[in-house]
């Protein structure tokens, strides 16, 4: 029987070249866009060769959502605090954070643009990234509605359009920034408007 080999050397993918490409690929989203990235420059810029890339992902469009989706979803891990308000909270910040990155509030829009001309880029954008955050947002909903904190026929698909909606208004198009108190009137505006019994004005 033939024993395979443990790769070394070259064919290992190290952590620590893999983190440079993932930053390099960042700072090359937020300078150039998406459309003049080139898989050169974020070798050139990471400090390796291009061939380490191509180890890891086969395309351009693989490795920058790769990264995106890396940075992205977990962002959406918002824990289970044990009420809707308290899940809404952290929602806020957690949107907060990833529109007013400093990375991603520059590459958010470039990418969006890109994507209205690129229905393959839109169609990976949604299933690496717009899918993973949405499923956790509808965890976070079903357990209000399991709680009793929502109605059990809240439309969830309109719901997690709406959640960031506000959000992503103001910060991504509207570049305001946020009043003292506007997250704790946001989520009641959210509580209101998702039919829940615990805003403090029921």
């Amino acid at each position: 029987m033939t024993t395979r080999r443990t790769p070394t050397g070259a064919a290992v993918l190290q952590p620590r070249i893999t983190s440079a490409i993932t930053d390099a690929v960042l700072d090359e989203l937020a300078v150039c866009g998406y459309g003049r990235l080139s898989m050169e420059a974020v070798a050139r810029r990471a400090g390796v060769g291009k061939s380490a890339l191509y180890r890891r992902w086969p395309s351009k469009q693989e490795m920058v959502l790769a990264v995106l989706s890396e940075f992205s979803v977990p962002l959406a891990e918002v824990p289970d605090t044990g009420s809707l308000r308290g899940d809404l909270l952290a929602t806020v910040d957690a949107l907060r954070d990833w529109f007013t990155h400093s990375h991603f509030s520059a590459i958010f829009p470039d990418l969006t643009a890109e994507a209205g001309r690129n229905p393959a880029l839109a169609a990976a954008i949604q299933a690496m990234i717009g899918e993973p955050r949405r499923r956790q947002g509808a965890a976070m909903l079903r357990r209000a509605i399991a709680r009793g904190e929502l109605p059990a026929d809240l439309n969830l698909e309109m719901a997690l359009d709406f959640l960031p909606g506000p959000l992503f208004w103001r910060l991504g198009v509207r570049k305001v920034a946020l009043d003292p108190g506007y997250r704790e009137e946001l989520v009641e505006f959210l509580l209101r408007a998702l039919g829940s019994g615990s805003s403090s004005g029921s």
